[in-house]
Parts: C-alpha cells; structure tokens; sequence
C-alpha cells in the first residue's frame, strides 16, 4: 500500500468497554493478529512475556501494557492502538471496565465513532454492560457493536445469544442509539473476529472485522452547520506576504467555499471568504475534520476564540449553559464553585450555578437534590459563563456541544461536559 492511499483511507475510531474479564484486551489482540497487523517485534515480545508467564500465546498482553495492568489481569489506563487493512485505517481505544475508571473510559470514547461492548456470554447481561451502553450512549456515539463473547464456553448455544441480545434490545429502547449490531464471538479462538466461525452456523451476521471496515461513518459528521472556530492567526514577517492575514483552525462543522458570505462571532460583522488554503494549497471546499487557513475579504479584527458561522444559521448564544457532565477528579463538584470552561478554541470562566440531579448510571435513575457530584458521577448541572458562549446542543454538534472544566488553581481537567439544548425563554411580563 502506497503512502497516498494510506493518507486517503477511512478512519474509523472505536472505544471498547466491557466488564472485568469480559476479553476486551484478549479482543482487541485477537483482531490484530489474526488481520496480521502486527509488526516482527511486537510479536516477538508477545511471545516472550507469554512464556515469562508460562502462558501459550496471551493477546491480552497486546494492549495491557502498564506492569499493573499485566499483574491484575485488568485494563486501568486507555490504551490506543493504531491498525489498517485494504480497506480502512482504525484507532482503537481499548477502556477499563472497572467502575472506579468511568472516567478513562469517557476519555476514550468522547471521539469515537463506533463503541464496541462486551457482553461474556455465561454472565449475561450485568449492571456494568448497562452502565457502558449508558455512557456511550451519552456520549452520542453514532454506531454499536455489542460482542457476545466466550461463546466457546457456552457451547456455541444460540438460545443464550438470543436471550442476551433480547434483554439489550430491551435496555437501549429506553436509549437513543441509531445504529446497533450483535456478533456472537470467541475471541480466545478467533470464532467471528476477522474469520466466520465454524462452530455457529446458526449465525449468519457479518464477523467483527467485516463489520468495521463497513460500517458507514461518511454521515456521521456535521454537514449542516458550519461552525469554524479560530485557533490562531497568521501575519508572516515578510516583505513578500506583508499583506497576508489568515485564520488557522480546524473545521468543527458544514461545508466552507471560497465565496460563501460567514458572519464573525461575537462581532457579527458579515464578510466573505476569499481563499480557503489545505496542506498542498488551495482548496475549494473544506469539511470536517480538515485543518485549514482562511482568508477573509476584509480587515476585521478576530482573534483565537472567535467562530466563523453562516449567516442563516447562527449557533445558539448565552451565557447559561445547561450540561450533563462526568466529574473527573477526587475533589468534589459543589454549587457555587468556579472553574475555567475551555470550549473549541474559546476559554472564559464559569460559575456552577446548581446541581439538578445525577444518575444512578447502573438503573438510569435519577437522584434528585443532591448537594455534589464526586469522582467519576455523572449529573446535570446549570454553568453561568463569564461572557455569551456560542454553542449547539451536543446531541446535534459533539465539536461545539462538548465542554471540559478545568481548576483554576491547579490548571487540573476535572470534568467533561455535554451541553444540551436551551429550553426557550420566557419574555418577562411589563408590570
């Protein structure tokens, strides 16, 4: 494969989640071996540690690389692996499963397209599969695959795969997951992971492989909305170039051409794009997730922070900002604390105003009047920002919907946060 088609390949980015012991790493191993994706020395040293540990060939050892990891037989940090075939190149973010490391896996899947669960098929469904449906659920994640695994175990039985996919089917109506696939698989023996299995012929779905070189992602991006944040502007020092003023950024969302009329957020002046400049120069059109340059028709003054948008489709603006968040740090989230809210390329300081409730991410239950969200809670809170914030909802934008909170004092991240759409206001009545 020659490096230009390597660089014009899909990308498909996918999170793995599962109970303690479910095979996640063993997965994930599995899937790299048998694609024969891995490299002479990472094999090599599988190998060896395999037989350090007096162990035929462990693929778990693939991706549980920290010590600790290795000793407990469990996953704690995000491990990211990177793998391609003809078709696809992937980004594999393999996550704890343990509940005390809810916040590894938020990290993990806040940029994935595709989340794969693990289900081990002699346990069934647990309130841990619950809690990781749940969270990638709340995460937006587009595409699901749920892997009934250790179908060795139970003798190939289709009747416990259909029990289980039954009973998942019933906990994600009350979710919103637009697309969702089982695959019943040993990932100890390869059965349905990159080759069909033998051993079910009852099943007649796509293997785990096939599956993620086809599922379709090309509509998983925002189109509609265009929303291009200015990370930074660039004046050259040149005799040759004194006249150059471009806006760098990635494109967060919608389509942008030369021509098309934008207007400046927060100023709201209306200009036109003049050029749109890519790595090899310029570009007709530019979409997310492509980093570009801008060059405007007028001398205005923007600078990091500020939004290009389309005239006739203006984000929402305020400063009160309704969010479900993940709280990711040992001191506790209170009312009333102050944090700086780091949101695209924009930061500004907030205040939590209120804690509304939080979830019992187990039941889905929601526990009113709580007075703080500890390490790895997830609640929803109300944030007044220090000045308007344009934002959409996270369900419609995950780029410009998303916010994390940072401590003041220690420059700490300590929570992410999913805003939701602003309920419409009320005018005030004239006394």
């Amino acid at each position: 494969m020659d490096e230009k088609t390597y660089l014009n390949m899909d990308l498909l980015r996918f999170t793995t989640a599962g109970s303690v012991d479910d095979g996640k790493s063993t997965l994930i191993g599995r899937l790299l071996y048998d694609s024969k994706t891995l490299f002479e020395d990472q094999l090599e040293n599988l190998e060896r540690l395999s037989q350090q540990r007096g162990e035929e060939l462990n693929l778990a050892l693939l991706t549980d690389g920290l010590r600790a990891e290795r000793e407990q037989g469990i996953t704690i940090d995000v491990a990211y692996r990177y793998f391609a075939t003809p078709v696809r190149k992937f980004i594999i973010a393999d996550t704890p499963g343990h509940i005390q490391y809810t916040r590894n896996m938020v990290t993990g899947a806040s940029t994935a397209n595709l989340a794969l669960i693990l289900v081990d098929a002699r346990n069934g469904v647990t309130e841990q599969t619950h809690r990781h449906i749940f969270i990638a659920s709340l995460l937006q994640i587009p595409h699901f695959a749920i892997c009934i695994n250790k179908m060795d175990l139970v003798d190939f039985k289709q009747e416990i795969y259909e029990k289980i996919k039954t009973e998942i089917e019933d906990f994600i109506s009350k979710l919103t997951i637009p697309d969702i696939t089982f695959i019943p698989i040993s990932a100890l023996h390869g059965d349905n992971v990159v080759n069909a299995s033998k051993n079910m012929d009852w099943y007649h779905g796509p293997t785990l492989l096939y599956h993620l070189e086809d599922v379709h992602i090309g509509s998983d991006e925002n189109l509609v909305d265009c929303r291009f944040p200015v990370q930074y502007v660039i004046r050259p020092r040149s005799d040759k170039y004194h006249d150059y003023r471009g806006y760098a950024g990635k494109i967060a969302s919608g389509i942008f051409k030369p021509g098309d009329s934008v207007i400046v957020l927060p100023s709201g002046f209306t200009t036109t794009i003049k050029t749109i400049e890519g790595p090899e120069g310029e570009i007709d059109e530019a979409f997310p997730p492509m980093s570009v340059v801008m060059q405007l028709s007028n001398d205005l003054d923007i600078s990091r922070g500020d939004m290009l948008v389309r005239s006739h489709n203006i984000p929402f603006i305020d400063q009160d900002l309704d969010c479900m968040v993940c709280w990711m740090n040992t001191k506790p989230l209170n009312p009333g604390s102050r944090y700086i809210i780091r949101h695209t390329t924009r930061e500004l300081k907030g205040i939590v105003k209120e804690i509304q409730y939080k979830i019992d991410i187990n039941t889905l239950h929601r526990i009113p009047e709580v007075t703080f969200l500890g390490l790895n809670e997830i609640g929803r809170i109300r944030i007044r920002t220090a000045q308007p914030l344009f934002f959409d909802s996270y369900e419609h934008n995950r780029t410009t919907g998303s916010i994390i909170l940072v401590d003041e004092t220690t420059n700490e991240t300590v929570g992410a946060g999913m805003i939701r759409e602003p309920s419409p206001k009320v005018p005030e009545k004239k006394k």
